[in-house]
């Protein structure tokens, strides 16, 4: 059966590219008669803004943009924030540090761009780690332990990996030269992204992982967290940005780009949708339409790999 997801962080209110994401992932579980779950990810608790989960939930329910698993509604693969699946991601780290394939790391972000002459590897990730502390012995772990908090890191080797993106296509990385062994737990015990995200996904029996190509430099991180972890990998669909009218990456300075600005404004949930479903090539510009109507026609496939822009009037 597909299960798909969404998974907003409450860093603030939903925005039109965070709408448009969970209006794809929608309309393919919808299409393809499975589930669609939506999962807070909340892990990084200071930039967590209080309210913000409840409103977003609001915001995707005005869509009507309905879930069948959540956090305010339960499920099989309960709980649905991720910071209260802490247990989850320490016994997959303890397993990986077990195994040998991670790694206890002393270094701060600062003395790694010092030691690196590689250039930035993705933006997420920072300069290529140099493989400071891969060869650390138990004592000298013990040693540094004492004196600083240390960051674990998955051992990364050699390899391209070679995968099929269900938009992008054809695809191949390697992690190794590109970012090298990577953070699954900051110093400060915060666990990263990469590693919360496959462990979640893959309790929550995910089959397809709709997201927005901003996403796509981490996938090969995570399908060597999925083999490490011995698990299998969902589909990936990335999806490509939706863009201002000035062509760059949707913010702040581009005005109301958030659904509830817009509905403040005094838009139509179905007006909303399809500013949306015009962005994907779905209908034409100005039409008003549910997200349910949208279902009967939709395929990922269909999707267009090119960004495209919101009319000047939408953020105005």
């Amino acid at each position: 059966m597909y299960r798909g997801r969404f998974a907003p962080s409450p860093t603030g209110d939903l925005h039109l590219g965070g709408a448009r994401t969970a209006l794809c992932a929608w309309l393919a579980a919808r299409a393809s008669g499975g589930a669609f779950v939506v999962r807070v990810e909340d892990l990084d608790g200071p930039r967590t803004v209080p309210g913000a989960e409840a409103r977003i939930l609001e915001d995707l329910a005005w869509l009507g943009l309905t879930w069948d698993e959540g956090p305010d509604r339960g499920g099989p693969f309960a709980p649905y924030r991720q910071s209260e699946r802490r247990a989850r991601y320490q016994a997959a780290l303890d397993r990986l540090l077990d195994e040998r394939r991670a790694f206890f790391c002393f270094c701060s972000r600062a003395e790694v761009q010092r030691a690196s002459q590689a250039p930035h590897g993705p933006a997420d990730d920072g300069p290529r780690y140099p493989g400071t502390c891969r060869a650390l012995s138990r004592s000298e772990v013990a040693a540094r332990t004492a004196t600083r908090a240390p960051s674990v890191r998955l051992r990364v080797e050699p390899e391209t990996l070679a995968w099929t993106d269900g938009v992008c296509g054809a695809q191949a990385d390697s992690v190794h030269d590109t970012v090298g062994d990577f953070v699954l737990r900051r110093a400060d015990g915060i666990f990263a992204y990469q590693l919360a995200v496959v462990v979640d996904d893959a309790e929550m029996e995910i089959t397809d992982v709709v997201r927005g190509d901003d996403l796509l430099g981490s996938t090969a991180r995570q399908l060597l967290l999925y083999r490490a972890l011995g698990l299998s990998p969902p589909r990936f669909f990335h999806v490509p940005l939706v863009l201002g009218p000035d062509g760059t990456r949707l913010g702040k300075r581009h005005g109301a780009i958030g659904v509830r600005a817009l509905r403040e404004r005094g838009l139509s949930s179905e007006r909303v949708i399809g500013i949306l479903a015009a962005t994907l090539g779905l209908v034409a510009p100005g039409v008003e339409i549910p997200p349910r109507a949208l279902v009967p026609s939709f395929a990922l496939a269909r999707l267009s790999r090119e960004p495209t822009r919101l009319a000047p009037d939408v953020v105005q």
